[in-house]
């Protein structure tokens, strides 16, 4: 349904089903603040309501502004965003404010203002990249130039970067701080997307027989692919930062048999994923560690193994529907179980206090988003635009999985966040931009306008 328009500016379009999942997603993020102000003051109230207030503010003026800018773009998405960042805003406010402490000027800010901050800045450039990109040329163009600044960004970071927990991964701007990673995925599938779009047909079709039945791409299409991929991947192995090797690798093997179909080659790149993880176990010390404390983290209870022990005993903790919000964490010492809860572990602290129920429902967040893009790829005029928003949403999915299997025990734990929950600036704003940009591509063009109403028949005298 359209209104009317004022001259000059677009027709505003009534956006009802994402209106209506809006409201349930406040609904379910004010039954959260509510319950976590019971369990802290023992009555019915608000936790922190100017912060989730100003959160649900800006939720509802992207909402506005999609309607005003009269784009029909996907009408699934931003509630879901909205409520993934809502329980992630509940978390930082749940959990202790000195966990993260910036100072600008006189004014200190703590982890959940912090937090609030960053999500209305992912909200804002989702807007407005999902209002103002009409086109895709800029990224398909220019690939190689966005690849080359995205390697270079990463590797300004390995020579100038500072050291956090062992890895070096983030590059200080001034006051600010930030990783260089979180966009370098986002340059990859532009990169990914481009060049396998260009040349799908021929590494789908033109194999090489390598022994028997066995056939793989012609090297001369695959290796640029390859030797960007593996330049990536060397350099955040270098940088200790596996989680994001990790994520590039699987996110090349989804694009790569998006693209061919070929299921011989993803069981060929798994395999030799496996003999490099090998390979890099035996190389560096702390690849070797991470996999023993993975194998047996009781070999060093009070040590490597402590948070992942402790992650444990909180999901179990936790049972089937959780603590309670506020009711969960049981301080050890005067410090929090976990202590990298709100980086590496927050699906570890949401699974005890909200039971295994509220980490499905979290899971399950995550798949909407995957199965939108996906959608939205299916939906897509050409190759580069299909791959490019599949790639876009499996990056989201992806990392949400890697970091679910590491708090589960379930792979090796790496260091990447937990989408829109997990406390990082640049994580948020990366996240945010992936958003604007599979809105932006969901587009479907302008409505169709309304048949004119055919003038009533008078009869003859007029009546």
């Amino acid at each position: 349904m359209t209104a009317t328009a004022l001259p000059g500016f677009p027709h505003p379009i009534l956006r009802r089903r994402e209106l209506g999942l809006l409201l349930a997603a406040a609904g379910a993020l004010l039954l959260g603040s509510l319950s976590l102000g019971l369990t802290r003051t023992g009555s019915p109230s608000l936790a922190h309501p100017a912060g989730l207030v100003a959160y649900l503010g800006a939720l509802a003026a992207v909402h506005v502004a999609l309607v005003v800018a009269g784009r029909r773009v996907d009408e699934v998405l931003l509630p879901t965003v909205g409520l993934l960042g809502g329980i992630g805003l509940l978390l930082a406010e749940r959990l202790p404010q000195d966990l993260v402490v910036q100072q600008f000027g006189p004014v200190s800010l703590g982890l959940a203002t912090l937090q609030l901050i960053w999500l209305v800045l992912a909200l804002a450039i989702a807007a407005v990249v999902a209002i103002t990109v009409r086109s895709d040329r800029w990224l398909r163009l220019y690939k190689y130039t966005w690849a080359a600044l995205g390697l270079g960004l990463l590797l300004l970071t390995f020579v100038f970067g500072s050291d956090v927990n062992g890895s070096r991964l983030t590059l200080d701007l001034g006051p600010v701080s930030g990783q260089p990673s979180e966009l370098l995925k986002v340059i990859l599938v532009v990169f990914f997307a481009a060049y396998l779009a260009e040349n799908r047909v021929l590494l789908a079709d033109a194999r090489v027989r390598v022994a028997g039945r066995l056939t793989l791409p012609p090297a001369p299409y695959l290796l640029p692919a390859g030797l960007m991929l593996a330049l990536a991947l060397g350099i955040v192995v270098i940088q200790h930062d596996l989680g994001a090797a990790l994520l590039f690798f699987a996110v090349f093997l989804c694009l790569f048999y998006l693209a061919t179909g070929s299921k011989v080659d993803v069981v060929l790149g798994i395999g030799l994923f496996l003999v490099g993880f090998v390979v890099l176990a035996l190389v560096f010390p702390h690849v070797r560690d991470r996999v023993a404390t993975w194998l047996d983290p009781w070999a060093d209870p009070l040590g490597t193994g402590y948070q992942t022990i402790q992650a444990l005993h909180a999901f179990a903790r936790g049972g089937l529907l959780g603590t309670g919000l506020g009711a969960g964490l049981p301080m050890i010492g005067g410090n929090l179980p976990i202590p990298a809860v709100h980086t590496d572990f927050p699906l570890a602290a949401l699974g005890e206090e909200l039971g295994m129920a509220g980490v499905l429902a979290i899971l399950g967040c995550y798949l909407v988003v995957v199965a939108r893009g996906l959608r939205i790829a299916a939906a897509a005029a050409d190759d580069f635009r299909a791959l490019l928003t599949a790639g876009l949403a499996l990056v989201i999915g992806v990392q949400a999985a890697i970091i679910a299997a590491g708090n589960l025990k379930l792979i090796p734990l790496t260091g990447i966040t937990l989408p829109f929950i997990s406390y990082g600036g640049s994580s948020l704003l990366v996240n945010g931009l992936i958003v604007g940009l599979l809105l932006a591509f969901s587009d479907r063009g302008p409505a169709t306008p309304p048949e004119p109403r055919r003038a009533r028949r008078f009869g003859r005298d007029g009546a």
